[in-house]
């Protein structure tokens, strides 16, 4: 009991770690979103496969750009939530396996179309990242927003500063190496021509 009680615990104490509030950052807010919303969008497609339920999600980002999905058709969805939940199914309530697999196909048929609309829209997420570190497509952001970029932008500056360093810092060292391994082969040059030179004079 004392065990289980202190599982309880740490897991309580895990969950109260993480706090639940609007990412400032515009970038990492936007990368989560797209993160998160095809993770919204994919439990949602597993539920209605797995419970054979009815779902409909609705999502819209803070751009005003509206993503959704559902598992039948979402004017069906609404019609039936309008209704109370009360609508009939003559085709896909129908107990014979044949009339369920038509219906079945026609949920598996789309979800292609839905996975490359999601890379679509996470490639386009990113794409607007990178425009706007290059200082592009800044329409729309508050001056919060672009302090928050600029500090970015200065961080960049600092680790390239620091890259840059550290290959300078390699090359010279590398041509340090090089230079003292001519020194020593000019040296043992010099040494083997005066040990000629000798031998030469000694014969005379």
């Amino acid at each position: 009991m004392n065990t289980e009680n202190n599982a309880d615990t740490r897991k309580t104490m895990g969950r109260g770690r993480i706090e639940i509030k609007k990412i400032e950052n515009v970038n990492s807010r936007q990368v989560t979103f797209t993160k998160r919303r095809n993770g919204l969008l994919k439990k949602a497609k597993e539920l209605s496969v797995l419970c054979d339920a009815e779902v409909a999600v609705i999502v819209f980002a803070s751009t005003g750009r509206l993503y959704e999905f559902s598992s039948t058709s979402m004017p069906h969805t609404l019609t039936r939530y309008k209704k109370g939940g009360v609508i009939d199914y003559p085709q896909e309530r129908s107990s014979e396996p044949a009339t369920k697999e038509p219906n079945f196909a026609q949920k598996r048929k789309g979800e292609p179309n839905r996975d490359v609309n999601g890379l679509q829209n996470e490639i386009a997420t990113l794409r607007l990242a990178c425009m706007r570190m290059m200082g592009k497509e800044l329409h729309g952001l508050s001056y919060k927003e672009l302090h928050q970029l600029e500090e970015q932008l200065r961080e960049g500056v600092l680790f390239v500063k620091q890259k840059k360093e550290e290959i300078l810092l390699e090359t010279l060292k590398s041509s340090r190496l090089l230079e003292q391994r001519a020194v020593e082969e000019n040296e043992n040059l010099r040494k083997q021509c005066i040990i000629q030179i000798y031998k030469i004079y000694t014969k005379i």
